[in-house]
């Protein structure tokens, strides 16, 4: 079975080469998961990145270019704004979206807070729509960006929707690092904390991703009584207590959820 964990990203996960694995696509979107923290790249950085051959990486990387995903200027080639259609693709066609926008805009709005919808990508939650006013958080989070599910209160809601068996696997599978001096990082403590969002229906997280950053999150299930998302209000302790946060912000939050779900469809 392939790692749980950017696949994707990760040659030495890949599958042996056959009928059913083309090798070359492969590596075509492992060149472009290169750029992921930077705007521009030489060739040297590409196959350091994606250990592959600078010969290798050179033909794909003028593929993309004659494709127009990727732009060359002198030594440097930097992707073009016709990647994103590869992500947009995917959130366009989600029902869960269009109707999330108008809920999270109106939370945000009433309680001068971050507002946010994520779904599970292996280890990882990804941000799919986002909803924000004038208080940012530092990380500066935006949709399409992932964070460690293990240490988010997302990532938390969305892994209570796992069996236990399916979420120990996760974690097993996945980098556990302490971000801050409070991360959990136990597999068997983190799978009790779970358990506890999973009876209870939502989580909080404090300063386990980031000091004086925290969160709280409620799952948005379908009408089949699945996990799909997990929306999530995001502060800073200096502005709300996590006593604040589950008195004021969690029945908002929880309403927000619930009218979402309302017009989900199987």
């Amino acid at each position: 079975m392939l790692g749980i964990d950017d696949v994707w990203t990760d040659a030495s996960k890949w599958p042996a080469g056959s009928d059913t694995f083309v090798e070359a696509f492969a590596k075509g979107l492992l060149v472009i998961a290169a750029f992921h923290h930077e705007r521009s790249l030489g060739l040297s950085d590409i196959a350091k990145r994606t250990r592959l051959s600078r010969a290798g990486v050179r033909r794909l990387m003028h593929t993309l270019i004659a494709l127009g995903f990727v732009q060359q200027s002198g030594d440097a080639f930097t992707l073009t704004p016709r990647v994103l259609q590869l992500g947009f693709s995917y959130l366009s066609s989600l029902t869960l979206r269009e109707v999330a926008q108008p809920v999270i805009e109106t939370l945000s709005r009433e309680t001068d807070e971050v507002v946010a919808i994520s779904v599970l990508d292996g280890a990882n939650v990804i941000y799919i729509t986002r909803a924000e006013v004038t208080s940012v958080l530092r990380r500066g989070l935006t949709i399409g960006s992932r964070i460690p599910a293990f240490c988010s209160s997302m990532g938390r809601v969305l892994l209570a929707g796992l069996s236990p068996e399916a979420c120990e696997a996760n974690l097993n599978g996945s980098e556990r690092r302490a971000w801050t001096r409070l991360t959990t990082t136990d597999v068997q403590q983190l799978m009790h904390e779970i358990d506890i969002v999973r009876r209870q229906g939502w989580s909080f997280v404090g300063e386990e991703l980031e000091i004086g950053a925290c969160g709280i999150a409620v799952p948005i299930r379908d009408p089949n009584g699945n996990t799909v998302a997990a929306i999530n209000l995001s502060t800073n302790l200096a502005r709300h207590s996590p006593q604040d946060l589950v008195k004021n912000f969690l029945p908002r939050l929880m309403k927000a959820g619930q009218q979402i779900e309302q017009h989900l469809v199987v």
